[in-house]
């Protein structure tokens, strides 16, 4: 094996440049790096605050002036708005007529039911012992009329017909005709009864005179006849007073008898009584068949039925929940289950801005686009609400819908597109008025280019706007054509001071320009007072 020398100089380090390097990368990283930053960060807050940094020319501007212009067709877009479709005029609540617990839901949102479809079940345990009960109560009062109208059936009877008045009546007559017989036969009995004594006193005298020839019990026998006959004449003899007053006691109950049947005042009494018997059972039948259909009603109230034919919008309620129709349910609308709408009454809520408001009136056409409908929707502006919305600038209009498709459901995004109206004034013209630009005739400048004015932009810098003049002029005012928009701001003052972008502070509004006596249009069209009014432009 061949010798060989290692040279380890060869491994060895250069120190001095990997000092180097460190040095460098450190000055790099904890200077170089962070100055670049600070300094992008002021350029971009330089940047940023150029507008404000920088002079800006105090101008005064005018707005455009919006007037009627020349008729436009009628059909023509005038202006489209974003809106939802919602039901007309509101939606209908399915509401639960009695209360209870929601024990299942028979629909689900979107479903189409028919008027009197079921919409959900309560739970019928309270409601069907209710109705026993109910019965039960009824069955009572049946058999309490029963008996009040046996009784009323009696005492008709006894009214109208007093037999046993009559058997009273034929028995004290049958009374006094025996005592009045007895009475009549009392003189012949005394008298009869008289000759029978005097046959015995003559009689025991004999047997007396006869002395010991006749029996002892002849004897006797003559005296206890004797005896008899006297004791017979004594009580016919007195029962002469008796029979007298019993004959005027038994004349006396017969006549009682005779006004009693005449009068009928006990039977009377208990015919109205009998009556009046029988008006509280059949009051008191008719609250009972009342409170078994109420408690059969209820029964039946506890399927909920659609109130209409329609679409279900939305369900409030959930199977267990308690409903209840006093007003204190735990729920948003008290009673409610779902929400109901007629697919073929729909009308479209539109925001349109303030500015377009005039160009609105009952009774336009207006076409409807969705995404959820192929062909366009026709339908036309039924009113315009009376309260706008201050944050987006808008005013809500109301769109009915003519014939609109099942797939369109409320709460769907639209766009309204709104057309020019038929003129009533001239049938035979199909136009109608819109809205035109106006400016002060000086304000215009002209160069090679054509003719152009200054406007200032929503960043407050000074634009150049290309514009053509119209034809219609009253030597103050002019038509602009094309080139401005209602709402614009004209630079009135220093047009020559002014560059493309320059910044500008509006300093205020010149509103004399073009105001004056020759205001008036020449021609037929009249100044919008109205809408310059309603544009926020030229309202300050």
């Amino acid at each position: 094996m061949p010798n060989s020398t290692l040279d380890l100089s060869q491994l060895a380090l250069d120190r001095t440049t990997i000092r180097g390097t460190r040095r460098r990368k450190r000055v790099f990283s904890r200077f170089v790096i962070p100055a670049a930053i600070l300094v992008g960060f002021v350029g971009l807050i330089g940047y940023a605050a150029r507008n404000q940094l920088l002079p800006r020319l105090d101008v005064t501007t005018i707005p455009v002036i919006v007037k009627q212009g020349e008729s436009q067709a009628t059909g023509t877009v005038l202006f489209q708005s974003a809106g939802w479709i919602e039901p007309s005029p509101t939606s209908t609540n399915v509401t639960a007529l009695t209360s209870g617990i929601i024990d299942e839901l028979l629909v689900v949102e979107g479903q189409c039911v028919v008027k009197g479809d079921p919409i959900a079940r309560l739970n019928t345990m309270d409601a069907e012992f209710a109705v026993k009960h109910a019965d039960a109560e009824l069955a009572n009062t049946e058999g309490d009329l029963q008996q009040a109208n046996a009784e009323l059936f009696s005492a008709r009877t006894r009214l109208e017909n007093p037999v046993h008045l009559q058997v009273q009546i034929s028995d004290a007559e049958s009374e006094l005709a025996i005592s009045s017989t007895e009475l009549a036969k009392l003189p012949f009995l005394i008298e009869a009864s008289a000759g029978q004594r005097e046959f015995a006193r003559v009689n025991l005298e004999s047997k007396r005179a006869a002395g010991s020839s006749i029996p002892e019990v002849v004897l006797l026998r003559a005296e206890s006849d004797f005896a008899t006959s006297e004791t017979a004449l004594r009580e016919l003899q007195k029962r002469e007073p008796n029979l007298q007053t019993e004959v005027a006691a038994l004349r006396s109950k017969l006549n009682a008898l005779q006004s009693q049947r005449k009068l009928l005042v006990a039977e009377t009494r208990e015919f109205q009584v009998a009556e009046g018997r029988l008006h509280s059972v059949k009051a008191q039948k008719e609250q009972a068949q009342l409170r078994c259909d109420q408690a059969k009603l209820a029964l039946e109230r506890t399927v909920i039925r659609a109130p209409i034919s329609g679409c279900i919008l939305r369900l409030v309620a959930t199977p267990g929940t308690q409903i209840t129709i006093d007003g204190n349910s735990s729920s948003q609308m008290p009673g409610t289950v779902a929400e109901m709408y007629d697919p073929a009454r729909l009308q479209v809520r539109a925001d349109v801005r303030l500015e377009k408001v005039p160009l609105v009136q009952p009774g336009q056409l207006v076409e409807i686009e969705t995404a959820s409908a192929r062909q366009v929707i026709h339908g036309h502006v039924l009113q315009i609400n009376s309260s706008a919305n201050i944050q987006k600038n808008t005013l809500e209009v109301k769109v009915q819908l003519h014939d609109p498709p099942l797939s369109v459901r409320p709460e769907m995004l639209v766009t309204a597109t709104f057309l020019a109206p038929e003129i009533a004034a001239d049938p035979n013209s199909p136009e109608q008025s819109t809205q035109r630009c106006f400016v002060p005739q000086s304000m215009i400048q002209t160069d090679a280019n054509g003719s152009f004015v200054w406007i200032v932009d929503r960043n407050n810098k000074a634009q150049r706007r290309t514009v053509q003049p119209g034809k219609h002029s009253d030597g103050i005012l002019i038509e602009i054509t094309s080139g401005l928009n209602p709402g614009d701001k004209l630079i009135a003052s220093d047009p020559g001071r002014l560059r493309e972008n320059a910044a500008v502070r509006i300093t205020g509004e010149e509103l004399s320009i073009g105001v004056g006596d020759n205001f008036q249009m020449k021609s037929m069209e009249t100044p919008d007072v109205e809408n310059q009014k309603s544009n926020p432009a030229i309202q300050k």
